[in-house]
């Protein structure tokens, strides 16, 4: 085995460890896994790094055995961005024989589609989709929906008390008007709320608009010193390039789609110092880090277009199989699945996170805010806001 798989997260040692245990014999087809997400149109560039890093995570997991000698098998979908999509994808997904699925980048996307995981019992895994809603839209007892990716509700509240500590507090808004946008404008107003302020001006346009000169000019004239934006495609690079061509010169900050390469590449030196939560930055801050980096690198021989996609995406596989082993007699039923993501034993040393006990009964969500991080797009790539951060980074932070 080579070195660096053996560094990969401490997860390969112990499922290696679990897969030589003796347990009655198995039968030796494929235990399949589905994916969903948007591997072509305009979210592919944060959907294929999802689909590799999971990808990434079960190559080295079959390397070692799979589950008890069978191999794990993708079964991947393409939601294409779209919600109807979305939504027959996942219909295909719940009768193709599946102990669980990982998937959705898009909140929209996502929250057509819930129903068909809940009423199905198949268990789904959210590496990316951030929305708020995706995990409170159904009780946590009864919801067979997980996440591994930071929510609105804590990343707003995350960014919107940096803004307060800059001294940067007549905050406009410019907001989709999709799921993610919808969501994400009520997170961001409660956030500014709970530091007793209120957004100086609100913009909201639809996907596709490529000029909110207008908009900014309102925002300017309402003596907005930051912008907060919500979308996920090349709008936020249409916000950017916009206020350096009015010659205003104030920062552009929001959740991680500011890391997305649609703003990066999109607004060139415009997207410079621009500032978003993050959970992961592609720096070798520590030997877990390090290992993945390396792996992906030489697996794909390309750079991770959307870091965070592919490592909590990686993370969320290495998740799920600590969860598959706990059920000792190969019966994945659907409320067994469940009940095993929501009680599992062993710590997982991720490489966003050291992971104790990431989901419950009563909680949904993998991420919680002491895991986040300031980044800042710094000569067209991302790194830490503060150097406090990246001394931090050395040592991964644990889920509590």
């Amino acid at each position: 085995m080579k070195s660096w798989l053996r560094f990969s997260l401490g997860g390969l040692s112990t499922l290696l460890l679990l897969t030589v245990m003796p347990v009655a014999a198995q039968p030796t087809q494929p235990l399949r896994v589905g994916v969903i997400g948007p591997f072509t149109g305009p979210s592919s560039d944060f959907g294929i790094p999802m689909l590799n890093g999971v990808k990434l995570a079960v190559d080295e997991i079959n390397a070692v055995g799979g589950y008890m000698g069978r191999p794990l098998e993708l079964v991947i979908k393409d939601d294409e961005g779209n919600n109807d999509v979305g939504r027959q994808r996942s219909e295909e997904l719940a009768n193709a024989g599946v102990v669980a699925a990982i998937g959705f980048c898009n909140t929209g996307v996502a929250m057509r589609s819930l129903e068909v995981f809940q009423q199905a019992q198949l268990p789904l895994i959210v590496p990316c989709s951030a929305g708020t809603p995706v995990t409170a839209a159904i009780p946590a007892p009864e919801s067979y929906v997980f996440r591994i990716q930071a929510r609105d509700a804590i990343q707003s509240p995350f960014v919107v008390e940096d803004l307060v500590r800059r001294g940067w507090t007549r905050v406009a808004i410019f907001a989709d008007t999709t799921g993610f946008g919808d969501a994400g404008l009520i997170d961001v107003e409660a956030a500014l709320a709970a530091q007793g302020l209120t957004p100086v001006h609100v913009t909201r346009f639809l996907l596709g608009v490529t000029d909110l000169s207008n908009d900014l000019r309102a925002a300017r004239a309402a003596g907005a010193n930051v912008i907060y934006s919500i979308t996920v495609g090349p709008e936020n690079a249409a916000i950017a390039l916009g206020r350096r061509n009015l010659g205003w010169n104030v920062p552009q900050v929001g959740g991680w789609p500011l890391s997305f390469p649609f703003f990066i590449e999109g607004a060139g030196a415009a997207a410079e110092g621009a500032l978003m939560a993050q959970t992961f930055i592609a720096e070798p801050s520590n030997v877990r880090r390090a290992a993945f980096l390396t792996a992906y690198d030489r697996k794909f021989n390309q750079p991770i277009r959307v870091p965070m996609a592919a490592a909590q995406a990686y993370d969320a596989t290495y998740l799920l199989m600590y969860a598959l082993f706990t059920i000792r007699d190969g019966q994945f039923s659907g409320p067994t699945v469940k009940r095993a993501l929501e009680n599992i034993p062993r710590v997982y040393f991720g490489v966003v996170a050291t992971f104790d006990r990431p989901w419950s009964p009563d909680n949904k969500d993998a991420i919680t805010p002491n895991m986040l991080v300031m980044g800042k797009v710094q000569n067209g790539r991302i790194t830490f806001a503060y150097p406090e951060d990246a001394r931090r980074n050395l040592r991964v932070q644990r889920n509590r």
